[in-house]
């Protein structure tokens, strides 16, 4: 196995290390970033089995190589520069994989830091991996994985921990996922109304912050992990899986506001697209685009029935064919202009900042990031193959909530995030069961007549 070797930034006599810009959405996510609310992408893979040290880490050292775009540091410079820019390195600054000692609270603990803190971006790579156990005589373990989002996404990185499964298990060329489809409009919407968002400069429905948390006295994200069954689509419906999720979300939003007696907005929901190959080709980085999906008023008011769920199911169909059918930069214009390297990044930062804090009443209520089912085994060989993947988004004030979701099998994973400044631990295990409820109350209307098969 390969030795460790320290980063060497000083010697005159090495040659320089390559550099690469910082994308828009890494300087943007670079941007955000306060004490507190850390930008790190948590994971949690449950495996039948447990992985040998040596070779874990070695497996993970070799795939890390092979997407060596994963292999970063942000590179040392002044407040003034223009650019960001990431250094490319030849091996990691330090060991990046963990074997924590065993314990029945192992889990929670390491948990709690995935959540308190990211891995240092001056550090390569800003990744942590640990094999967590219950106890040393423990069947199973999870993979708990920490990633700074400002470096690589969750579908990224899914992509470098597959190719570390094959190469753990002995896996010869590995074999081609799926395509990816998600991003694609899907043919044969049926004709009809779009939703209606409500006025378009209205501000953003706000998650009721819940009376035991303490806006700007509570730190760090809190999470709730669980499962539940996925209906399949009955035939002839017109809707998708992530079309299901969205109105669950903000039928969830709307029940939570109604017994909080928050003021009655439109609820705009914030869904990533990710259009990469999921090969070994797959750029790794941050590679979806966000789009919003917007909620009226009228149209989530009360409690709804099937048939008012069918219609809003139909009318979100559209809209989001409409919307990922849309070219856009991945953050939109606005951010592409405030990462422009015009002005020196220091000042480029602060503005950004500010004009966050002024536009925050319009910016989403929450994000929805969906990754759809997992297309790769995960076989570790003698460790098994992953029957449960969770991850998270990160999240911060004043959305203060993300829900991401997985499939594996016929079970949705489901990682529903808060702020700690919005929410308690009793508030996010209320705000998961409404999801439960909505999610299956959408499930269970019946397709609509004329949809597309």
């Amino acid at each position: 196995m390969t030795a460790v070797r320290p980063a060497r930034r000083d010697h005159p006599a090495e040659p320089a290390l390559a550099r690469i810009p910082f994308p828009l959405v890494d300087e943007f996510s670079r941007q955000h970033q306060r004490p507190g609310e850390p930008i790190a992408v948590h994971m949690e893979i449950r495996l039948p089995g447990q992985p040998e040290p040596a070779r874990l880490r070695a497996a993970f050292r070799a795939a890390l190589c092979r997407h060596a775009r994963a292999l970063v540091r942000e590179a040392p410079g002044r407040w003034y520069r223009r650019r960001y820019e990431w250094e490319l390195t030849d091996a990691p600054d330090l060991e990046p994989v963990g074997f924590p000692p065993a314990g029945p609270d192992a889990l929670a603990r390491a948990r709690a830091v995935a959540l308190a803190e990211a891995p240092p971006l001056s550090l390569a790579p800003p990744i942590r991996l640990e094999v967590i156990r219950s106890s040393p005589t423990a069947a199973g373990c999870v993979l708990l994985c920490t990633i700074h989002h400002t470096a690589l996404d969750g579908p990224a990185f899914l992509r470098v921990l597959a190719s570390t499964a094959e190469l753990y298990g002995g896996a010869g060329e590995p074999a081609d996922p799926p395509p990816n489809h998600s991003a694609r409009p899907a043919p044969g919407r049926p004709a009809g109304p779009t939703l209606d968002p409500g006025p378009p400069l209205a501000r953003s429905a706000r998650v009721a912050p819940a009376p035991a948390a303490h806006p700007g006295r509570r730190v760090g994200n809190g999470v709730l992990l669980g499962e539940l069954p996925v209906r399949p689509r009955p035939p002839g419906a017109d809707h998708t899986v992530n079309d299901r999720l969205l109105v669950a979300t903000c039928l969830m939003i709307a029940r939570w506001n109604r017994l909080h007696d928050a003021p009655t907005r439109p609820i705009r929901i914030t869904m990533p697209i990710d259009d990469r190959p999921r090969g070994v080709e797959m750029p790794i980085g941050n590679g979806t685009r966000l789009v919003e999906v917007r909620f009226g008023p009228r149209e989530y008011a009360g409690e709804p029935g099937p048939d008012q769920i069918a219609e809003l199911l139909r009318r979100t169909a559209r809209r989001t064919a409409e919307l990922k059918a849309i070219r856009r930069p991945p953050l939109g214009r606005g951010a592409a202009l405030l990462t422009a390297p015009v002005l020196p990044v220091g000042l480029r930062a602060a503005l950004t900042r500010g004009l966050g804090r002024a536009i925050g009443p319009w910016t989403s209520s929450t994000l929805l990031s969906n990754l759809g089912r997992i297309p790769y085994p995960l076989d570790f060989g003698d460790a098994g193959r992953a029957d449960a993947v969770w991850v998270s988004a990160p999240t911060r004030m004043p959305r203060g909530l993300t829900l991401t979701t997985t499939g594996t099998g016929d079970r949705l994973h489901v990682a529903l995030r808060w702020s700690r400044a919005l929410l308690d631990d009793e508030a996010g295990r209320r705000l998961y069961g409404f999801f439960a409820e909505s999610l299956a109350a959408v499930s269970a209307v019946p397709p609509t007549e004329g949809g597309a098969p």
